[in-house]
């Protein structure tokens, strides 16, 4: 199936039929990626008067409940409501969900404490080759090394990379609506509460809710295999229609095609 769009005067076409899923699957059990200590996804059939929720188990179809936290368990898109006293859903932010994307390979930066950064310099080099090229909606960032371990790795306790703020901030200013890493948070996995990346993409002040970017997404623990050249792609953000803060999510890229 060919699509033909039109962004900023330019015609891309995509072949629907070859789609590149970049999201790792939420499964029952400790078969996850794990962040934060969070509690691995539990998957159990509906009990009630006798009715059992399992067709293994004699009932006449599977019924699950499911018990999960899209932060710590898998792909998941939250919105500003992650970080805001009021409550702002996923569901009212995300209202479009078609984009033109790139996607960058980036080598976090090793710094005197340890910690693996992705910085502001790098960020800088990789729009300067960008803006040469085409504007995106959206911003993929898949870090270096990239090992098949990320879609099972738990990563709690263990410090993983992290973007610095000043290259959150720069993202925000080159108008990315849409930032997506194969990390477990854009911030320190211990920084004492400050989720300063957090706020820098979304230019998010206590007070001053005029200046907030209600539209603009970050999409976490993404995965996307080597094969998959750095580049412009069409990328297709899908949720569920929960009203919460954060959904797990499957985005989806498409290769332009001449």
């Amino acid at each position: 199936m060919i699509a033909t769009i039109e962004q900023n005067g330019s015609r891309l076409s995509v072949n629907f039929a070859q789609p590149i899923d970049i999201s790792l699957p939420l499964k029952n059990g400790a078969d996850n990626p794990n962040a934060y200590f969070i509690q691995n996804p539990v998957f159990e059939p509906f009990r009630a008067d006798g009715f059992v929720g399992s067709v293994a188990e004699g009932g006449a179809c599977n019924c699950e409940n499911l018990l999960l936290n899209a932060h710590g368990n898998g792909t998941h898109t939250e919105c500003v409501g992650h970080i805001t006293p009021q409550r702002v859903g996923i569901n009212e932010c995300l209202k479009t969900f078609m984009f033109v994307a790139a996607l960058v390979s980036i080598t976090p930066e090793q710094t005197e404490n340890g910690d693996s950064v992705i910085t502001r310099h790098a960020i800088e080099h990789q729009f300067s080759i960008l803006n040469s090229q085409f504007s995106p909606d959206a911003f993929i960032l898949r870090t270096l090394p990239n090992t098949n371990d990320k879609r099972l790795r738990r990563y709690s306790g263990a410090n993983p990379p992290y973007l610095h703020h000043e290259a959150a901030s720069l993202i925000a200013e080159h108008g990315i609506k849409h930032l997506l890493l194969d990390v477990p948070s854009v911030d320190r996995e211990e920084d004492g509460g400050r989720l300063s990346s957090h706020k820098a993409f979304w230019c998010y002040s206590e007070g001053m809710l005029n200046t907030t970017r209600f539209d603009a997404t970050i999409t976490e623990m993404v995965f996307v295999p080597n094969d998959v050249p750095d580049g412009a792609y069409l990328l297709n953000l899908q949720i569920a229609s929960i009203e919460s803060d954060a959904s797990p999510s499957k985005p989806v890229l498409y290769r332009f095609i001449s």
